[in-house]
C-alpha cells in the first residue's frame, strides 16, 4: 500500500552544469540550461547587452582591443578579414593599412552604358572584394568621377571582378558611361589597401594528375580534371593578434607584415602603417623587420616587440620561431652587439599557436606543448626559453588568457591551467563539449575574462557552425562550469570600458534576425534585454533524482519555491517525470508560473524519475534558491 505520508524535502543539486554521464548518472546535479551563471553555488540568469556603437563593421572580427591613449581617451581597435577599424570618441574609423601605391596614366575605360570601369595595372594581385583609393583620376565616360562620393566613401572602391593578371573592374556606382573612353588622367594614383583573408578555413582539394579526362577506371588515380574528395591541406581563416606599445598599437595579421597605428589629436586617425624596409610614406621604415609572422604580442616591462612562427634574419619563413625587435626600438630587428634583436626556434610541436604576458614570464603555446620566455638582461641571450610541458597544446591563436597571473586555456579536447606547474583543468562538461565542436574552424576559439564575476569564457564553434555560436564559463572561484548559445566573436574584459565589449551578429540569436557585425556592451549593470529592448530566454534543469534508489513510484503534489525576482518578472517551473532514466515517454507538468506574489504549488505527478527545469522570458533578473518538494513512496508500480 502506498504511503499516505507527505514530506517536504529539499532538492539540493550541486552547483554547475555537469554532463560527463547520463542524466540519472549525475543525480544530485544540475544537467544543462543557457544563459545562467552561478553565485554563491546558486544559479541566476545574465544580463543582456545592448550596441556599443551603432555602425556596423565590415567583415568578421578576430581581435579586439580596446586601451586608453596618453590623453586619457578611450579606443578600441578591431580586425575583421576585411578590414582594421578604430573607435575615437564613439565612431568608428577605417584605419586598414594601404599596402603600395601605383602613380600611371590613363589606366581607366568604360563602355556606354555599363556602370563598370576597368583599371589596367601590371601585376596588380587584387582579388574580388578587395579595395584601393583613387586620387587624381579625371572624369571618363562622359559622366563618372572616380574621386567622386561612392557607397564606399570618396575615392574608394571595392573590386568587382578580376579580368586578367593585369586588369580588374570597378562599380561608378551612381551612374553609367555615356560613352566608350579609354582614359582616366594623366597623374593618376591608386593606392591598394591591404586585402580581404578568407571567413572560413577550406579544404584544399586540388585536382589529380592522372590522363586528362581518363576516369579512374583507365589509370586507377584521379585523372587530370577529378577534384579530390578530402585532403589534409586547409586553407586558414583570416587571424588577427593586436598588443599596446607606448603610443602605438601593433598588429599582425597571420602570415603578414608587423602594423602600426599610432592615435593622435586629430579628428580622423591615420590609417595604420606597414613596419618595412621601405622608404614609403604609408610606411614606418625598419631594419630587417620581419615580413610574415603569425602571430604578435609586446614584452612591456623590458620594451621588446615579440613575433612567433615568422621568418628568421636570413629570410627563412620558421613556424616555431619566435623573434623579438631592440630593446624599446621596435623598427630595429637587426641582431648585432649593438641590439638585443635575437631569434630563438623552439623544439617541440610542428608551429606556434599564441602566446599570452603572465607574471613575470611570456607563455607560447605550440599545436603540442608549452614553452615560457622569461627576461634576463644577458645580451648574449636577452631571453631564458624553458619546455614547461608537452600533449598540452593550444587550439588555436586566442584560445588561452592570462586571469590574475594563472594562465587558463582550451587544448584540443581538454582544458588546463598553468600557475607555475601544469594542471589539467577538471571540467563537468568537456565531454558533452567536444563531441559536438566543430574542429575546422577551431582556430576561432576566442578566450575571454569577466572580472565582475571572476570567470573565464571561452567562444567557440558547435555542431555545424562556422562561426562561434556558443560559451563555457569557468567560474575561478567556484570552480563551476556553464555553457549556453552566443553570437559573440570577440570579448574583452572591462578594464577600460564600465562593461564586458564583445563583437558578432545575432543572426537567428534568440529570435532576433540581424546579419550585420556590431560591438557589444556586454552586461551592463540592471540591463537585461538584448539592444532592441526584447526579452531574454534564460533556463536551468536538472539531472533526474528519485526516491528510494528508483524502486518504489514517486509521487509529488507540492512545491515550495525559494526565490528572487525582480518586480513584474515571472519564473516558470516545469517537473518532469518518467518510469525509466531511458523511457521515451516523459511526463512534463508545468509551467507553473512563479511571481513574487506565490509561496507554494499544489500539483500531482507520478513516476520513478524526476527532474526539476526552470525558465523565463524576462527583461529583469531571476535568482533560484533552494526548492522544496513534497514526495511520498507511492508503492512499486
Amino acid at each position: 500500500m502506498a504511503s499516505t505520508d507527505s514530506k517536504l524535502t529539499k532538492l539540493q543539486f550541486v552547483p554547475g552544469f555537469h554532463k560527463e554521464s547520463t542524466r540519472y548518472g549525475e543525480e544530485g546535479k544540475w544537467f544543462e540550461g543557457n544563459r545562467v551563471r552561478f553565485r554563491q553555488g546558486k544559479p541566476e540568469n545574465l544580463r543582456g547587452y545592448k550596441k556599443h556603437n551603432t555602425t556596423a563593421i565590415s567583415g568578421t572580427p578576430r581581435d579586439i582591443l580596446a586601451w586608453t591613449d596618453f590623453d586619457s581617451r578611450k579606443h578600441i581597435i578591431i580586425g575583421t578579414n576585411k578590414e582594421v577599424i578604430v573607435e575615437k570618441d564613439q565612431q568608428f574609423y577605417d584605419v586598414t593599412p594601404i599596402v603600395t601605391v601605383v602613380q600611371d596614366s590613363n589606366i581607366f575605360s568604360t563602355t556606354q552604358g555599363s556602370k563598370e570601369v576597368g583599371v589596367s595595372i601590371t601585376n596588380h594581385g587584387r582579388a574580388a572584394g578587395d579595395r584601393i583609393i583613387v586620387e587624381g583620376a579625371a572624369s571618363i565616360g562622359g559622366n563618372i568621377n572616380l574621386v567622386g562620393i561612392t557607397s564606399l566613401g570618396t575615392g574608394i572602391y571595392a573590386v568587382a571582378s578580376v579580368t586578367d593578371l593585369n586588369s580588374f573592374k570597378i562599380n561608378a556606382v551612381t551612374v553609367a558611361a555615356n560613352t566608350s573612353a579609354e582614359a582616366g588622367g594623366t597623374t593618376v594614383s591608386v593606392a591598394f589597401l591591404l586585402g580581404n583573408e578568407l571567413t572560413d578555413a577550406i579544404q584544399g582539394l586540388g585536382y589529380g594528375a592522372g590522363v586528362y579526362n581518363a576516369g579512374t577506371t583507365t589509370t586507377n588515380i584521379r585523372a587530370w580534371n577529378q577534384p579530390s574528395s578530402v585532403s589534409n591541406i586547409t586553407f586558414r581563416s583570416n587571424q588577427w593578434s593586436f598588443d599596446n606599445y607606448e603610443e602605438y598599437v601593433l598588429g599582425v595579421r597571420r602570415g603578414g607584415q608587423i602594423l602600426a597605428f599610432k592615435q593622435d589629436a586629430s579628428v580622423t586617425p591615420e590609417r595604420m602603417k606597414i613596419v618595412t624596409s621601405s622608404t614609403n610614406a604609408v610606411h614606418i621604415t625598419a631594419t630587417s623587420a620581419p615580413v610574415k609572422s603569425n602571430f604578435l604580442l609586446v614584452s612591456p616591462n623590458d620594451g621588446h616587440v615579440i613575433c612567433f612562427g615568422t621568418n628568421s634574419i636570413d629570410g627563412t619563413f620558421d613556424p616555431l620561431l619566435v623573434r623579438w625587435s631592440d630593446q624599446e626600438d621596435f623598427s630595429n630587428w637587426a641582431v648585432s652587439s649593438g641590439t638585443t634583436s635575437r631569434e630563438n626556434p623552439l623544439a617541440d610541436g610542428t608551429e606556434i599557436i599564441g602566446a599570452v604576458r603572465s607574471r613575470g614570464e611570456i607563455l607560447i603555446w605550440t599545436d603540442n606543448s608549452l614553452h615560457n620566455m622569461v627576461f634576463t638582461g644577458d645580451r648574449a641571450s636577452v631571453f631564458r626559453f624553458t619546455q614547461l610541458g608537452t600533449k598540452c597544446g593550444l587550439i588555436g591563436p586566442h584560445a588561452a588568457i592570462d586571469y590574475d597571473g594563472v594562465a587558463y586555456w582550451m587544448g584540443d579536447n581538454n582544458f588546463y591551467a598553468y600557475d607555475g606547474r601544469i594542471q589539467n583543468l577538471p571540467c563537468t562538461i568537456r565531454r558533452h563539449l567536444f563531441e559536438d565542436f566543430n574542429n575546422t574552424n577551431k582556430d576561432k576559439v576566442y578566450a575571454g575574462i569577466n572580472s565582475e564575476f571572476k570567470e573565464i569564457i571561452w567562444l567557440y564553434p558547435k555542431g555545424n557552425s562556422t562561426e562561434p555560436n556558443a560559451y563555457v564559463i569557468y567560474n575561478t572561484e567556484e570552480r563551476t562550469w556553464v555553457f549556453g548559445d552566443s553570437f559573440y566573436t570577440t570579448y574583452k574584459d572591462r578594464q577600460v570600458f564600465d562593461n564586458t565589449i564583445a563583437t558578432g551578429k545575432r543572426t537567428d540569436f534568440q529570435g532576433v534576425t540581424d546579419s550585420s557585425q556590431f560591438v557589444f556592451d556586454n552586461e551592463p549593470e540592471e540591463y537585461y534585454t538584448d539592444d532592441e529592448g526584447n526579452s531574454l530566454t534564460s533556463f536551468i534543469k536538472s539531472s533526474n533524482f528519485d526516491v528510494g534508489d528508483g524502486d518504489d513510484i514517486m509521487y509529488i503534489n507540492r512545491i515550495i519555491p525559494d526565490y528572487k525576482l525582480d518586480d513584474g518578472q515571472n519564473i516558470n517551473i516545469f517537473v518532469n517525470v518518467k518510469e525509466y532514466p531511458n523511457s521515451a515517454n516523459e511526463t512534463v507538468k508545468g509551467p507553473f508560473v512563479i511571481n513574487s506574489a506565490v509561496t507554494k504549488i499544489d500539483m500531482r505527478a507520478r513516476g520513478r524519475q524526476a527532474s526539476v527545469k526552470v525558465s523565463a522570458t524576462n527583461d529583469g533578473s531571476w535568482r533560484w534558491g533552494t526548492v522544496r518538494m513534497a514526495l511520498q513512496n507511492d508503492g512499486k508500480r
